[in-house]
């Protein structure tokens, strides 16, 4: 497969994992073009080794660790919180329905951009990506009893945090 072929092929999958991991989709096409510039001057090598989604992800993950290590990127986007559920007009009449589903696919994504890294890569790879703790833990650089802890604190603090924020 050539270069071309594959950017064709997962680079819309590369963004959105750089998106989820990132919660910004600009800084997760910044972060992506760095990572396939990277690869392409080393893709002879890349292709003969045993999978280059692990590599590429591998890239991302450490292109998007380098941003905030940078002095000058520490400025975030500051999100209003908004107490109340969004309304949804339906079918054009006055009456508004709650987008119940909406809001709490918003809540959960900012339960998990608030976990540690570590926590928030192995969430993204293990339930969006759908890889198995094998493969997480070859992009992660950790073994797959990491990943576990990881995806079990994870979980944990989601649900402590899922159920403080229902409940108040």
């Amino acid at each position: 497969m050539t270069f071309e072929e594959y950017v064709a092929a997962r680079g819309p999958a590369l963004v959105r994992f750089a998106a989820l991991l990132t919660g910004d989709q600009h800084r997760a096409e910044d972060l992506v073009q760095d990572a396939l510039t990277k690869a392409y001057l080393r893709w002879g090598r890349i292709r003969r080794g045993d999978d280059p989604d692990v590599y590429l992800r591998r890239l991302v993950l450490n292109a998007s660790r380098s941003w905030w290590r940078r002095l000058r990127n520490r400025e975030v986007v500051d999100i209003v919180d908004v107490d109340e559920p969004r309304l949804m007009f339906v079918n054009g009449d006055d009456s508004a329905a709650l987008d119940t589903g909406a809001a709490e696919r918003d809540a959960l994504w900012r339960l998990i951009r608030a976990l540690p890294e570590q926590q928030r890569a192995v969430v993204v790879l293990r339930y969006y990506e759908d890889l198995d703790d094998t493969t997480i833990a070859r992009i992660l650089d950790c073994s797959a009893v990491t990943v576990r802890t990881h995806a079990m604190r994870a979980l944990h603090r989601l649900r402590a945090a899922y159920q403080e924020a229902t409940t108040s």
